[in-house]
C-alpha cells in the first residue's frame, strides 16, 4: 500500500512539474503608472502580429512584449502616440492597426457588410413580393385534372 501511495505522489509531482516549467514570470510594470497607461493606450490601437486577433496590450506573445517595450522607450524619448503609431505602420504596414482608418484601400472592409446586408434585404423583399399572400394557384387543365384523379384512384386501390 505504501509503495502505491509513493508512486501516486511521485506521478502527481512529475505531472505538475511540467506546468511549472512552462510558466513565465510576470512582466514588471513601469515604475511610472502614467507612462504605463500611455503605453497601454497605444498598444490598444495596434494589432499583435503573431496572434492577429488580439491587441498588443492583450497579447502575451514575445513579439508583443518587445513591441510594448519599444513603445515605452519611444514615449520616454518624447514621441507622441500618433508618431509611434505612424512608425509602426511604416515598419509593419497598415495591417498593424487594430482599427484601420476609412480610406480607399479599406473601403470594402468597412462598407462590405452593409452592402451585403442591403443585397440580402433586396433579395428578401423581391421574394416576398413574388409570393403575394392570398393569391390562388393557377387551375389545372382538364388533362392534368384527369391524370390527378387517376393517380389518386390508384393510390386508394393499393391500400
Amino acid at each position: 500500500m505504501r509503495k502505491a501511495a509513493r508512486r501516486l505522489v511521485f506521478a502527481v509531482l512529475l505531472a505538475s512539474s511540467t506546468f511549472v516549467a512552462h510558466a513565465k514570470e510576470a512582466a514588471p510594470l513601469d515604475s511610472n503608472p502614467a507612462l504605463e497607461a500611455r503605453v497601454m493606450a497605444v498598444a490598444e490601437e495596434l494589432r499583435c502580429l503573431v496572434c492577429q486577433n488580439e491587441t498588443l496590450a492583450a497579447s502575451q506573445a514575445d513579439l508583443a512584449l518587445d513591441l510594448r517595450k519599444q513603445i515605452r522607450s519611444q514615449l520616454q524619448q518624447g514621441r507622441s502616440e500618433a508618431q509611434i503609431i505612424d512608425f509602426m505602420v511604416q515598419r509593419y504596414g497598415e495591417f498593424v492597426r487594430y482599427r484601420p482608418p476609412f480610406n480607399p484601400t479599406t473601403a470594402l472592409l468597412w462598407a462590405g457588410p452593409f452592402v451585403l446586408l442591403a443585397l440580402a434585404a433586396f433579395v428578401l423583399a423581391t421574394n416576398i413580393r413574388r409570393r403575394r399572400p392570398g393569391a390562388l394557384p393557377t387551375p389545372l387543365s382538364a388533362d392534368e385534372a384527369k391524370r390527378l384523379d387517376d393517380l389518386l384512384d390508384d393510390g386508394v386501390r393499393r391500400r
